[in-house]
């Protein structure tokens, strides 16, 4: 199993990275609504996300990873694959992540940046150039996110959402042509069944 131990303050004993495992899951779901239950709308479906990522074909299991603090098991991230489609339809498999998930209590401490760091190494090693989120600006510049209208991507109707970055894991991967931005199907969530999960999930928390 791919891992990773870092030394950090001496307050900390010991931060683990490491992949998922099937034991995790129910406790990820927990954290993951934890982290943005109320954050954005009321209540929030990215529990649900991640559930229903896991079995999606478009899921990369070698970037599915986990931080652990002093063994206690405190945060997530989980990528899928995207793409970007040219003016002449030619299409560019990429990378998103999301969503990424640190306990309340631990957050603005730098789990969520050494997750991310973690993820960028082992995603570049793995042949991916390419990253494409969806988030605050504010979050995500300090790891290398650009604005992706720098990069020309889009989506469609010409529309350069200010929430949508973009990374380059490998300098140049992108030559300055206009792309449009497509999302794993995965992403698109029935409302409806995120509430039902919610509501049979409660056990979790």
């Amino acid at each position: 199993m791919k891992s990773s131990k870092i030394d950090v303050s001496p307050w900390i004993k010991k931060v683990h990275i490491r992949n998922e495992i099937k034991a995790d899951y129910e406790t990820i779901e927990t954290i993951t609504r934890r982290a943005f239950w109320n954050l954005y709308v009321p209540g929030c479906d990215e529990h649900y996300l991640v559930h229903i990522m896991r079995s999606h074909k478009d899921f990369i299991p070698d970037l599915d990873f986990v931080i652990e603090v002093d063994g206690t098991l405190i945060g997530n991230i989980m990528y899928t694959k995207a793409k970007l489609v040219d003016e002449k339809k030619e299409e560019k498999e990429i990378l998103t992540f999301g969503p990424v998930s640190i306990l309340p209590e631990y957050q603005r401490m730098g789990y969520g940046k050494m997750l991310m760091e973690h993820s960028f190494q082992k995603a570049t090693a793995l042949g991916w150039d390419t990253v494409v989120i969806f988030g605050n600006p504010a979050n995500y510049v300090s790891s290398g996110f650009k604005s992706c209208m720098r990069y020309n991507v889009c989506l469609e109707n010409d529309v350069y959402p200010s929430a949508m970055m973009l990374k380059e894991l490998k300098p140049g991967a992108l030559d300055g042509r206009k792309w449009f931005y497509y999302d794993s199907p995965v992403m698109s969530i029935d409302k409806k069944e995120a509430q039902r999960f919610d509501e049979i999930s409660e056990h979790y928390l």
